[in-house]
């Protein structure tokens, strides 16, 4: 599928585009911009070109069986296509792991009066929840389980808080076991050869306006490196400068009524659609215009077309991990 960027914008000159080649990758965005099809669409890319990838969906809410028509994800990873394992987070299945690899308590049963317990401090304490997330994540790079990670993680509104956990804990805890652990952790977060966030928008006003601030609030806040930021739903280009010229000459209304009777039908329709096609696809390249002046350009900025079809699940999938395939010179 053929990369179909914006008139007027394009990724950075000499930038290698190699999402792909760090170990843990965060996919966030707006909510509707297609941020679970996007990290489902890399995972499955990373899995097909031979790397053992694990995707985990952090609110657990269904969606990426969705994208890839597997049963119900669980906290165990379960292999949903080869080389590529699915997983969801679950808080006390973690605390129950963090507990037994790193305190060494050995837990029988339900915790449930414990994680009650956890519930209470981390509401009281920012980053408590957080961290038994990326915790879990970062381990799974530390003990090199996977060639790659790719987290379907939280909205554009409630990330910052998850990658800056580490840090909040380390301004909490001064000493001890936990101030270790979250130190090891903040090390593969502040790597940019192992971790990166990749941001999902569309060419539009709202999305476009929360990537920009989330860009500058990823440089302000936290440590994470801004891997690329991806483009969704890029209505492709319609007409050239001289094929326009002819269709505008075409909405005059008795050149409109000479071609519907030459092709005995209703062409308005047909002529008011391509308008409106060209008047959205200039509105969204403005808009990334203002995204690609407004972030780093050494951000490599990918574009994934529009998906003109009904269906969704694994086809369409398969379809934007070959658009993003496309884009990264695969």
């Amino acid at each position: 599928m053929a990369s179909v960027p914006p008139e007027g914008a394009s990724a950075a000159p000499g930038v290698r585009l190699d999402l792909l080649d760090r170990r843990l990758l965060f996919v966030t965005g707006k909510g509707g911009v297609g941020k679970t099809t996007v990290a489902s669409s890399l995972a499955l890319l990373a899995a097909n070109r031979g790397k053992r990838t694990l995707l985990c969906e952090i609110d657990a809410k269904g969606a990426i069986a969705d994208a890839l028509e597997t049963g119900k994800t669980k906290f165990q990873p379960t292999e949903v296509h080869p080389r590529l394992w699915a997983m969801s987070m679950d808080t006390e299945a973690s605390l129950r792991e963090y507990l037994r690899l790193f305190l060494r308590v050995p837990v029988v049963g339900r915790i449930g009066p414990l994680a009650r317990a956890f519930e209470f401090v981390a509401t009281a304490a920012p980053g408590v929840r957080e961290i038994l997330i990326v915790g879990k994540l970062g381990y799974e790079v530390r003990e090199r389980n996977w060639d790659l990670i790719v987290v379907d993680a939280s909205p554009t509104g409630h990330i910052i808080g998850q990658l800056a956990a580490p840090q909040a804990i380390n301004d909490l805890v001064s000493i001890g076991p936990v101030r270790q652990q979250t130190g090891w952790i903040l090390d593969i977060l502040s790597d940019p050869l192992l971790t990166g966030l990749c941001i999902v928008t569309t060419p539009e006003e709202m999305p476009v306006n929360e990537t920009i601030e989330l860009t500058h609030l990823v440089r302000s806040e936290t440590s994470v490196s801004l891997a690329a930021i991806v483009v969704n739903r890029v209505l492709p280009e319609l007409f050239g400068r001289r094929e326009e010229e002819v269709f505008e000459s075409l909405v005059e209304p008795d050149r409109a009524a000479a071609l519907a009777k030459a092709v005995d039908g209703d062409v308005q329709p047909v002529l008011d659609g391509a308008g409106l096609a060209v008047t959205l696809r200039r509105t969204g390249a403005s808009h990334l215009e203002r995204l690609r002046a407004n972030v780093d350009p050494a951000v490599p900025m990918l574009y994934v077309p529009y998906q003109f079809a009904r269906f969704h699940g694994v086809r369409a999938t398969n379809q934007v991990s070959a658009a993003l395939s496309a884009e990264l010179g695969y």
